[in-house]
């Protein structure tokens, strides 16, 4: 058996309905993974699943909401309930607002914080709890958290964003280190992704536009590809096949790392 291979696994993937957490759970799936999306979209979400088991994978859908620590534990719960068990969650849920600096909004500013810090920080948490010696898991497992490479490079107009998702990775770091010291045997890592032509990466380049940082959204996209050896954006299966490496035995002495996916834009 590959050590890519992921059957027997169960595994949770937050901000699952669309965009990259779909393209996750769906190649989390593909290595034979059953697959719990949790989001606050329940028509996506469902939408998703449906697709998910079409192919002929386990899959489900809970209502979560990644900054409610009672919803966390519903969802843990119900994860668990529905699938066996849990190896796996991808704290992928996450908001990008635009702004400058001189600009700052702090209703915006919360939200990301509110989303992307405290959300993927209660993710670990319940991770933690449900897959540690003792849990209603309790078999170990892997945390895969998403970054960004605006966490690993200045980029004008996501200032916040940035903030936010460099929090995330000084978070994994410590997670990664206080379940190696205390015995939980979960790994903790995370992936900075680059731009991926999402909703939210379109919006992105739109917002460069409309802040005055570029000429055009697509003067924006030109720009970015220019910063990157590898010559082009990033696709979602870019993305989600570094994450099935994380969660799987291939990853197995791996932990408090973070695996730039960006076409070589931050090195």
């Amino acid at each position: 058996m590959s050590v890519y291979d992921l059957t027997g696994r169960k595994a949770l993937v937050t901000g699952g309905a669309r965009g990259l957490g779909a393209g996750m759970a769906e190649a989390l799936a593909r290595a034979g993974a059953a697959v719990v999306i949790g989001d606050i979209r329940e028509e996506a979400g469902k939408a998703t699943v449906d697709s998910l088991r079409e192919s002929g994978a386990t899959a489900a859908f809970v209502s979560l909401d990644v900054t409610e620590d009672a919803s966390w534990e519903s969802a843990i719960s119900q994860t668990i309930d529905e699938l066996g068990g849990l190896d796996i969650v991808v704290n992928n849920a996450g908001v990008e607002i635009s702004g400058l600096v001189a600009d700052l909004d702090p209703a915006d500013v919360r939200r990301m914080l509110e989303v992307n810090v405290l959300g993927t920080a209660l993710g670990v948490k319940h991770a933690f709890r449900a897959m540690r010696p003792g849990g209603p898991a309790g078999s170990g497992g892997a945390v895969v958290n998403i970054s960004s490479v605006a966490a690993t490079i200045p980029f004008p107009g996501i200032a916040g964003y940035s903030a936010t998702k460099s929090a995330v990775d000084r978070l994994t770091r410590v997670a990664a280190l206080e379940s190696g010291k205390l015995g939980y045997g979960v790994r903790v890592n995370c992936v900075y992704p680059g731009l991926v032509p999402t909703e939210m990466g379109a919006k992105l380049a739109a917002d460069m536009e409309s802040l005055g940082l570029w000429p055009s959204a697509e003067a924006a996209v030109g720009d970015v590809i220019a910063l990157t050896p590898l010559g082009r954006l990033g696709e979602v299966a870019d993305m989600a096949d570094a994450v099935v490496f994380l969660a799987s035995d291939g990853a197995r002495f791996i932990t408090g790392a973070g695996l730039p996916v960006d076409g070589g834009m931050g090195m």
